[in-house]
C-alpha cells in the first residue's frame, strides 16, 4: 500500500527547520505485515527530543529514515502468527520491540533487548529487513516504529493494547514520555513514599517524572530548569519547589531546601552539565538517575571517591526500565483515576505538514509535547 510519511533526508541541517526542512513529506510504499507484524493506522504521534537528536545529528542514524517513535493508532491488519490482537484495537507503540528470548529479556529487562538494539541501530525491523521504500529504494525505520506516517507496519512486540476511550493524542504520550519519565521514578529509582526528589530538565519526559514522583508519594519535589514557564508548570503539576538552572549556585540551593541534598535526582535534559548538577544536588547515600541522551561526544567528570565514601549511586534509565505490557496499563489506569494527568504535557496538536516548524518550537523550548494528529 501507499502512505504519506515524513522522511529525514539528512541529519544536521541548520535551524530553523521550517526553512531547511530536514523532514520531507511524500508518499512511500509500505509492504504488508510479515509474520509477527501488524499494520497500524497511525492516529497520533508525538514530537520528542529523541527525534530531535536524530535530526540535529546528536544521535546518528542511517538515512533516509522515516522518523517518529511515540505514537498510538488502530490495528488494521495482522501478519501470520498474531492472534492476540484484532482489527479495530487501539494500541500504543513502544520503540524497543523486545524479543523475549535474549539475556536482558529473560531477566525481565525488555528495555535492554539485544536484538532490538541491533535492529533499531540499523534502521530495520526486529525480524530483519525493511517494509518501507520510495521509488524502489528501501527506507530505514526509526526504532521499529516510523510513526510520522499515515500507516506503519510494526512488530507485535512493539504494541500494547489500550482502552478505546483513551483519546489518541493522550495515548501516544504513554509510548515514550510517560514510560520514560514515570518509569525512571517508579522502576529505576523505586522511590519510597516521602522521599525527596529533584528533576533536572522539564521537557515532556522531565515533567512526566514530576507526575510520577507525585503519584509515587514523594515528599519534597524540586523542579530545575532554565525556563521560568516550565518551572511554573512543574509547580502546578505538584513540584513543591523550583530552582533556576542558570544560577551557578543551583545545587547549593537544592541542598539548602532539602537539607543536604535530595534522596533521588533525575537528569532529563540530555546534557553532561545537567547530570553534574543532578549529582551535586544528591545527598550522601542518595541515587542520581539519568534518562537523558546527550551527544555521544560529551563526557562526565565526577569524583569517584564519593561513590565509596558517600555510598552514592549513579544509574542509567532507558525507557524507564519498563516492562511495557505491565507498565502502560498501570499508567493508563492511574490516568483514568486522575492521578497521572498526562494531558498537561500536551502543548499543541499539529498537522503532519507543520512537522518541521513543530520541531523548531520543540528545540526552542516553546512547546513541551507537540502531537501530530492524522
Amino acid at each position: 500500500m501507499r502512505t504519506r510519511a515524513a522522511i529525514l533526508e539528512q541529519m544536521g541541517r541548520p535551524r530553523p527547520y521550517a526553512t531547511s526542512r530536514p523532514l520531507s513529506l511524500g508518499e512511500v510504499e509500505l509492504a504488508p505485515p510479515a509474520r509477527g507484524e501488524v499494520l497500524v493506522r497511525i492516529a497520533a504521534a508525538g514530537l520528542c527530543h529523541s527525534d530531535l537528536s536524530v535530526i540535529n545529528g546528536d544521535r546518528p542514524r542511517p538515512t533516509p529514515m522515516a522518523l517518529g517513535h511515540e505514537a498510538a493508532g488502530v490495528v488494521e491488519a495482522l501478519g501470520e502468527g498474531v492472534d492476540d490482537l484484532a482489527p479495530g484495537d487501539h494500541v500504543v507503540m513502544v520503540f524497543v520491540p523486545s524479543c523475549g528470548c535474549c539475556g536482558p529479556c529473560a531477566e525481565g529487562r525488555p528495555a535492554l533487548c539485544e536484538p532490538a538494539a541491533r535492529s533499531n541501530g540499523a534502521g530495520e525491523m526486529l525480524a530483519g529487513g525493511r517494509r518501507l521504500s520510495r521509488d524502489g529504494q528501501p527506507l530505514h525505520h526509526h526504532l521499529g516504529v516510523s510513526a510520522f506516517a499515515g500507516h506503519a507496519v510494526v512488530s507485535r512486540r512493539s504494541l500494547v493494547r489500550v482502552p478505546k476511550e483513551l483519546a489518541m493524542e493522550r495515548a501516544a504520550l504513554f509510548g515514550c514520555a510517560v514510560l520514560t519519565g514515570v518509569g525512571a521514578v517508579a522502576n529505576t529509582a523505586r522511590i519510597a513514599p516521602g522521599a525527596s526528589v529533584a528533576v533536572i530538565g522539564l521537557g515532556g519526559v522531565g515533567l512526566a517524572a514530576v507526575l510520577g514522583a507525585v503519584a509515587c508519594g514523594a515528599g519534597r519535589i524540586v523542579a530545575i530548569d532554565l525556563d521560568p514557564a516550565k518551572l511554573e508548570l512543574a509547580r502546578d503539576l505538584g513540584a513543591s519547589d523550583s530552582v533556576d538552572a542558570r544560577d551557578p549556585e543551583a545545587a547549593r540551593q537544592v541542598r539548602a531546601l532539602v537539607g543536604g541534598g535530595v534522596d533521588f535526582a533525575f537528569e532529563m535534559a540530555g546534557s553532561a552539565k545537567a547530570l553534574e548538577l543532578a549529582w551535586d544536588a544528591t545527598r550522601r547515600g542518595g541515587t542520581t538517575v539519568t534518562a537523558g541522551l546527550p551527544n555521544p561526544a560529551q563526557r562526565l567528570q565526577l569524583p569517584p571517591v564519593a561513590l565509596v565514601a558517600e555510598e552514592r549511586t549513579l544509574k542509567g534509565s532507558y525507557v524507564g526500565s519498563c516492562v511495557p505490557s505491565r507498565d502502560i496499563p498501570r499508567y493508563v489506569e492511574l490516568h483514568r483515576q486522575g492521578r497521572l494527568p498526562v494531558e498537561r504535557l500536551l502543548s499543541e496538536t499539529i498537522a503532519l505538514d507543520d512537522i518541521n516548524a513543530g520541531f523548531d518550537r520543540l528545540a526552542e523550548g516553546r512547546s513541551i509535547r507537540p502531537v501530530v494528529l492524522f
